[in-house]
């Protein structure tokens, strides 16, 4: 398992609220959602690995 490190997060109150739903709803805590929502962006954009490729041996 990944390293975990905390972050203070400064973040739009209106923004806050709308995450805070979208985890209610999703049966998570807001931390969770919140990286959740930002691996998802990540992957997205190619800048983190896929799912399926993070486990896959690399042959070093």
């Amino acid at each position: 398992m990944a390293e975990k490190k905390a972050y203070p997060l400064r973040i739009n109150a209106e923004v806050l609220a709308a995450a805070q739903r979208w985890a209610d709803d999703e049966l998570r805590s807001l931390n969770a959602q919140i990286e959740y929502a930002l691996r998802e962006a990540l992957r997205k954009a190619g800048r983190l690995k896929s799912p399926a490729s993070e486990g896959e041996d690399d042959g070093e």
